[in-house]
């Protein structure tokens, strides 16, 4: 590491010096379809960092981030590192009310927001209580707000404060996949761990590389993907502020052509079911694909495979981690699995004595390295409880494979006992996606008369069709597919399914519709 630890120096500054500036950093593909070089993009969070001070927000005050996937997004979050200013981005498609809880808890000094997110988030500013400063990014001027161009235009770029690699960088609310969001604080040198590790051990980036992320930049998996692995050697990412649809996806790859593309396994279902659909492939240039934010099913792995001719690496991660710390490896990939630890990592998986379970058994996953999160802010059970000493509850359930390969089997909160015998929700529903019908399966537990847990499944169908004799076809697939006992004793049939924005299922709120 260079003298000055702070993040902003290696990922952004250093590409000057290494005759990179002129190279593309960032290129929409969507609006306005705008170019960021990396010149441009050190002098411009330059002027982020001296605009920032000139409005009083200074060392450690937080700056929420709820701002589209545009330019102005790494502009912003660099030049926040750059003053030593903490940035928290925020999902984009939030509720109001939750938006106001986090403005509220980390207690933030400004809000940089697009314009097109303002009618969400105007009506609770007043109640913001240390909001200080509201700046817009696009549109056109406000008379209670600044505009992003007006605050940052004439500012000259501010030189990177010197940091050490223990102090707070940014903040990440979890996805809230089991409840309410949680402010996850990660300190400087976690950003460059994730990308000497799963970036240039896993993915293998390469300063040639276009990257394409389906997943946004505001969370863990779509920072690294879009900002921390190509910023890493110099590489481009296309960035798309849009909803990412099978058609919208398969367009980009046929016109951007990246070769590296980051999807969730939702959208990879659904890209195969669409693209089986078309008389020809788009032709691309892809090298390689990765997916994360829930496992990847077994047979989506395949199919893709089948029809790019290029593997799905599938691995997990977690907004504590910062980034993939378990995957598939390129030469090394078994559908259906979630890998081996990265380079870097040590997992383990414990009972719930907390003892290591053997070969073959389930346990719940911890994790060790150097990308950890601090903590949670103001959150000091919850942090004991998930940071213990080195080692990061994951709440994840997995069993180990000979080879240290290990296999997803549910969040610890959905697992659950059939005939005294743990139920893996993941299982059954590999079974249940792997019929012809079925695009998504989610299955929860649910009570029968005599007050016993069974497994109910929730399925979406590929396309509308009649039912008639579809559950049972279904019940009897998962039977021969995965043992009689583990078949869903009720099923019903949904349009979609809940999900947060980085894809995962929310089974909790199936399981309290139950």
């Amino acid at each position: 590491m260079p003298m000055n630890e702070n993040a902003a120096s290696y990922f952004v500054d250093r590409h000057i010096g290494e005759g990179r500036g002129e190279k593309t950093a960032f290129k929409e593909v969507d609006g306005k379809k705008r170019q960021l070089t990396y010149e441009a993009l050190s002098t411009n969070s330059g002027r982020v960092a001296e605009a920032l001070s000139r409005m009083g927000i200074h060392r450690e005050d937080r700056a929420i981030m709820l701002v589209l996937d545009t330019i102005e997004f790494p502009e912003i979050f660099w030049g926040c590192l750059k003053a030593c200013v903490i940035p928290v981005p925020l999902n984009t498609l939030l509720s109001a009310a939750v938006y106001k809880t986090i403005l509220n808890d980390s207690r933030a000094s400004c809000l940089f927001i697009s314009q097109e997110l303002l009618p969400v988030v105007a009506p609770l500013l007043d109640e913001a209580q240390h909001l200080r400063k509201i700046i817009v990014v696009g549109g056109e001027s406000h008379s209670d707000y600044s505009l992003y161009s007006d605050v940052v235009e004439g500012c000259p770029p501010k030189s990177t404060i010197e940091v050490g690699g223990d102090e707070s960088a940014f903040w990440l609310y979890s996805s809230g996949s089991t409840g309410q969001p949680k402010g996850v604080r990660h300190i400087h040198s976690s950003i460059k761990a994730t990308a000497d590790t799963y970036g240039n051990q896993v993915l293998g980036i390469r300063e040639d590389d276009v990257v394409f992320s389906v997943a946004k930049m505001f969370f863990a998996y779509g920072m690294g993907n879009a900002m921390t692995f190509p910023m890493s050697v110099g590489a481009t990412t296309l960035i798309f502020s849009g909803r990412p649809t099978p058609d919208s996806v398969a367009e980009i790859l046929a016109t951007e052509k990246p070769t590296v593309f980051c999807g969730v396994p939702t959208l990879y279902a659904a890209l195969v079911a669409y693209l089986e659909k078309l008389d020809s492939l788009p032709d691309t240039k892809l090298r390689t694909c990765i997916s994360a934010g829930e496992a990847l099913p077994e047979m989506v792995g395949t199919r893709w495979q089948a029809m790019w001719g290029v593997d799905i690496l599938d691995g997990v991660g977690s907004t504590e981690m910062l980034h993939i710390f378990l995957s598939n490896a390129p030469g090394d990939v078994v559908y259906g699995t979630s890998g081996t630890a990265v380079p870097g990592y040590d997992v383990r998986l414990v009972d719930e004595l907390n003892k290591d379970v053997e070969i073959g058994e389930i346990g719940e996953l911890l994790v060790r390295g150097a990308s950890a999160a601090a903590d949670y802010w103001n959150q000091r059970d919850k942090s004991r409880s998930t940071f213990e000493g080195e080692w990061t509850r994951t709440g994840d359930k997995y069993e180990r494979m000979e080879g240290e390969r290990f296999t997803y089997c549910g969040r610890t909160d959905d697992m659950f006992k059939v005939s005294g015998i743990w139920v893996s929700p993941f299982e059954i529903e590999q079974a249940l996606v792997s019929h012809a019908s079925v695009l998504e399966a989610a299955v929860v537990a649910a009570s029968d008369d005599d007050g016993l847990e069974k497994p109910k499944a929730f399925i979406v169908l590929k396309e509308d069709k009649n039912t008639d004799g579809l559950e049972s076809d279904l019940k009897e697939h998962v039977k021969n597919a995965v043992g009689k006992w583990k078949y869903p004793r009720w099923i019903e049939f949904v349009p979609d399914l809940p999900k947060t924005a980085t894809g995962k299922i929310q089974r909790f709120k199936l399981r309290e519709g139950e």
